[in-house]
C-alpha cells in the first residue's frame, strides 16, 4: 500500500475510571466511533492505567474499573478488531520511552503547562509529585511510541499535544528522523451537562450512566432541572435554558421542534416532558444494552479482548523502539 493510501494512525485513551455516562459517550466515545468506521484513520485505544496513579496511588479497583469501563466502549460499537484496547501498563515500551522523552524536555517548560496549573486548581492540590508534572510526557511517549500522526483532542487539551509536538522535533533532531510530528485535530466535543446543569461527574451523582436501566433512568429524569420559571403546569416554558430540552436534542431529535413549541406555549407541562425525554435516552441505549449485559456477565471475555489487544500493540511499540535504540545507538 502506497503511503498516500495508508490510514494515518490515531491513539485515544481514558482513565479508567470505571463505567460510563452519557457525558463520556457525547464527549468522547462517539467521537471514537466514527473515527474508526472512517476510511482515513487507524485507531488505537489506551487505558491509561499508570496515569490514575498521578493524582491517586490507590490501585486496589483500577483492573474493575478498566473492566467496566471496556465494557462501555465495547458496547456503543468500539470494535476490538478494528481498534486494539490495551493497558498502558502492560506494555512496558511505554515506561521506557517515557524515561528516554523526559531527558528532552525542561522541568520549566512542564511546569508553563497551562493544562496543568487548572488541574491543579480543580483537585486543590499543592504539592505536585514528579509523576505528575510529567503527565504531559508519559502521554506523549503513549502517541509517539504507536508514531501517532493525528491526536483528536478538546481545545483544553491541546497544551499537551503542543508538548508532544516540541518533544518529537527534539527527538529527530538530536537523534534522527524516526517520529512524525503529530498534528492537533482540534475536535469540538459535544459537552452533556449532568441532571444538575454542572459538568456530568460520577463524583458529584449527576449522571445518567450508559449501563442505568431504564426504571432508574425514569427515576433520575424526575429530578432534573427545568426551566426555573416554569412552575405550574400551563406556565409557558423556555426550552432554551431547560436541561430537560437539551437531553431532548441529543436523544429525540425528531421530537425537538414539537417540544419547544408546546413548552413555550404551556401546553406541556415538566413532568410529562421528562417522561417522554425518559423514554427516548431509553430508546437510544436499548441496542447497547443487550452488548452491555453480556460483557458485564462475561469479564473473562473482556479480559481475553484486552490481552489481545496488547498483543497487537506490542508489536508496534517494539518495533518503534528498535528504531529508536537504532537512531540513538544504543541498540
Amino acid at each position: 500500500m502506497s503511503k498516500k493510501n495508508q490510514k494515518k494512525r490515531i491513539l485515544s485513551g481514558m482513565r479508567p475510571t470505571g463505567k460510563m455516562h452519557l457525558g463520556n459517550f457525547v464527549g468522547a466515545l462517539e467521537n471514537w466511533v466514527e473515527l474508526q468506521n472512517s476510511s482515513k484513520y487507524k485507531n488505537y485505544h489506551l487505558i491509561a492505567d499508570y496515569h490514575v496513579l498521578t493524582t491517586d496511588t490507590n490501585s486496589d479497583h483500577i483492573l474493575d474499573n478498566t473492566l467496566d469501563m471496556i465494557s462501555d466502549w465495547l458496547a456503543v460499537g468500539i470494535d476490538p478488531e478494528k481498534s486494539p484496547i490495551f493497558r498502558q501498563s502492560q506494555i512496558k515500551e511505554h515506561t521506557e520511552l517515557h524515561l528516554i522523552l523526559s531527558m528532552l524536555i525542561t522541568k520549566a517548560r512542564l511546569e508553563r503547562n497551562p493544562t496543568l496549573k487548572e488541574q491543579l486548581k480543580d483537585l486543590n492540590m499543592e504539592n505536585v509529585t514528579y509523576g505528575h508534572l510529567g503527565y504531559p510526557v508519559l502521554q506523549a511517549a503513549d502517541i509517539m511510541l504507536y508514531r501517532g500522526e493525528v491526536v483528536p483532542v478538546g481545545e483544553d487539551q491541546a497544551p499537551h499535544v503542543e508538548i508532544t509536538r516540541e518533544i518529537a522535533r527534539r527527538f529527530n533532531k538530536t537523534y534522527g528522523k524516526v517520529f512524525p510530528v503529530p498534528k492537533t485535530k482540534l475536535t469540538n466535543f459535544a459537552r452533556l451537562p449532568g441532571l444538575d446543569r454542572k459538568k456530568m461527574s460520577k463524583s458529584i451523582g449527576n449522571t445518567i450512566m450508559i449501563s442505568d436501566p431504564k426504571e432508574e433512568i425514569q427515576k433520575k429524569m424526575m429530578k432534573a432541572i427545568t426551566d426555573p420559571q416554569k412552575i405550574r403546569l400551563h406556565d409557558p416554558g423556555r426550552p432554551e435554558v431547560c436541561l430537560v430540552f437539551t437531553y431532548h436534542q441529543k436523544f429525540n431529535p425528531d421530537e425537538e421542534e414539537e417540544i419547544a413549541k408546546n413548552c413555550r406555549s404551556g401546553d406541556l407541562g415538566c413532568v410529562e416532558c421528562k417522561k417522554r425525554c425518559a423514554a427516548a435516552i431509553n430508546e437510544f441505549l436499548d441496542p447497547f444494552r443487550e452488548k452491555r449485559n453480556y460483557y458485564a456477565e462475561n469479564k473473562d471475555e473482556v479480559l481475553d479482548i484486552i490481552r489481545d489487544g496488547e498483543k497487537r500493540a506490542r508489536e508496534v511499540a517494539r518495533e518503534t523502539m528498535d528504531m529508536v535504540h537504532d537512531a540513538m545507538k544504543i541498540g
